[in-house]
């Protein structure tokens, strides 16, 4: 199915710009009826925002899971809140539309400008969608994370340059039956070769890369709803998980690292059973560990409540605490509430959703003279967030998370391979431990070469390198997509010879 991401685009393209029949068609020697022109503004909104809300239902139907079973809403309230979700992103689809219906704008024929601007203005709205609304979930270039020689692209351009590609080949597609029909075989052609060329990387297989360190990966499958968390069901769970964290001393390579999730556990560092659990793991081990947990910080105002956060804390091998990561970028509606007041009919949702505070820095954890970048769950599909960890230092990524949020959905997968093409952005080994799974470990051409089961307790012996050179994205970030944005607008305004009509009727 991934290979139908170079046509995908092709009709909407094609629509927007054969959307109408022209005005000035009863000047044509041709016959009127047949010739068509392309949409006005308004229609190619309305075009792109009904292709966006397909693309959301389809791809992000997982919400309404999220919401029924977890999130405690009736069936028709999650149903409708997927639909408002599809109608809200949707936009984005809508506003690429009617942009490439401006650089159109044209009276008979279609703009080669409008043709040439497609690739440059998915990318900018792609952007837009990262930083406007802060839900880059699945961005075109994304679907080719296993086409290893293309996706190398993205550690110069970020996943946008692959989006970039996929655009373009596209708009070849869409220009082939915009065309006069003499002309038409040879631009099919072109799009067929293109596509070939492109695609035939998904089935290169270049050497594996060299490993030199070893992590456990503690795959807890811990319930998501375990009521209640008793005193002798939470003690329990902390004993098996301290077994499995500390392999035998004949079990091969001692690791270097303990990784535990992010947990829907109460593992609260102001909890001194889980604290000397941790701790007792990092000595049996003489390991690093890293663990998923709630931290907390006293307010400034006394008599106020402590500010919670979804924290990553490192524990060095002596089982003191050494330093930890508080997640910067926040889930809305799964660990805060945007326009809580505004949802006051939804209580039940309100209800389960935590109340975190967001940290303030992404710098990477000092583990025996190396750094290491952890992110949290949600931060995995934000290119230019991921890269700061890298920019600052990171030698290796953690990603810890916990998606058992989402069930038996496509969402886990999905959320791998955005994760996945981070690694590739950055060229950094990254360990992926979450919940339930998909627990993996990726390499810095976004292979997974290890994965542990699904939806069991689980270890996961990781092998990883650490890695000090950086990318070009990773020194420069998205200066592609920024230029993309730049192009967009001078093309959108600049009249001149790249916006000449072609005035030559065209059959349908």
């Amino acid at each position: 199915m991934y290979m139908l991401c170079w046509l995908a685009l092709a009709p909407l393209i094609y629509a927007i710009l054969r959307a109408r029949e022209s005005d000035a068609a009863e000047l044509l020697a041709s016959d009127p009826a047949s010739y068509l022109a392309p949409a006005t503004v308004k229609q190619g909104f309305l075009l792109g925002y009904a292709s966006g809300i397909v693309w959301y239902l389809g791809s992000c139907y997982w919400v309404y899971h999220v919401m029924h079973y977890y999130g405690g809403l009736h069936p028709v309230l999650a149903l409708l809140l997927l639909i408002a979700f599809a109608l809200y992103l949707g936009l984005y689809h809508g506003i690429f539309g009617a942009l490439v219906a401006w650089a159109a704008r044209s009276r008979v024929g279609f703009s080669r400008r409008a043709l040439v601007l497609v690739p440059f203005l998915w990318v900018s709205v792609e952007l837009a969608r990262t930083y406007v609304t802060g839900f880059p979930w699945d961005l075109l270039g994304t679907v080719q994370v296993d086409n290893i020689p293309l996706a190398r692209l993205a550690s110069v351009t970020g996943v946008y340059g692959l989006s970039f590609e996929i655009a373009l080949v596209n708009a070849a597609f869409a220009a082939a039956f915009l065309v006069p029909p003499r002309k038409r075989k040879g631009m099919l052609l072109a799009g067929v070769v293109a596509t070939v060329a492109l695609q035939a990387g998904r089935w290169m297989a270049p050497e594996s890369a060299a490993v030199n360190s070893t992590a456990t990966l503690v795959q807890q499958n811990i319930p998501i709803r375990q009521e209640p968390w008793t005193i002798s069901y939470y003690e329990q769970t902390l004993q098996e998980l301290g077994r499995l964290s500390v392999p035998p001393p004949d079990s091969g390579a001692a690791p270097r690292l303990i990784v535990w999730p992010e947990s829907p556990a109460p593992f609260f560092l102001n909890d001194d059973r889980f604290v000397q659990t941790i701790s007792e793991i990092a000595k049996r081990g003489n390991a690093y560990v890293v663990a998923g947990s709630l931290g907390v910080r006293a307010k400034a105002q006394p008599g106020k409540p402590e500010d919670l956060y979804n924290s990553a804390v490192l524990i060095g091998p002596d089982g003191n605490i050494a330093s930890r990561y508080d997640k910067v970028h926040l889930v809305p509606f799964g660990e805060y509430v945007p326009f809580k007041e505004l949802l006051a009919f939804a209580k039940s949702l309100t209800s389960e959703v935590g109340n975190f505070s967001a940290g303030t820095q992404r710098v990477p954890l000092e583990m025996g003279g190396h750094k290491v970048g952890v992110f949290i769950c949600y931060e995995s599909v934000f290119p230019g967030e991921v890269r700061e960890f890298a920019d600052n230092g990171a030698q290796v990524f953690v990603n810890i998370s916990n998606d058992g949020w989402f069930g038996n959905t496509g969402a886990p997968l999905q959320h791998l391979n955005m994760a996945r093409m981070r690694a590739i952005e950055n060229k950094r080994w990254l360990l992926r431990d979450t919940n339930t799974g998909i627990t993996a470990v990726i390499d810095p051409d976004g292979r997974v070469v290890q994965q542990a089961p699904r939806n069991e307790r689980a270890v996961l012996e990781a092998h990883y390198d650490v890695i000090s050179e950086t990318t070009f994205y990773t020194r420069y970030g998205d200066w592609f997509p920024i230029g993309c944005a730049i192009i967009s607008i001078a093309g959108l305004f600049f009249r001149g010879r790249t916006g000449a009509r072609m005035a030559e009727p065209q059959p349908v």
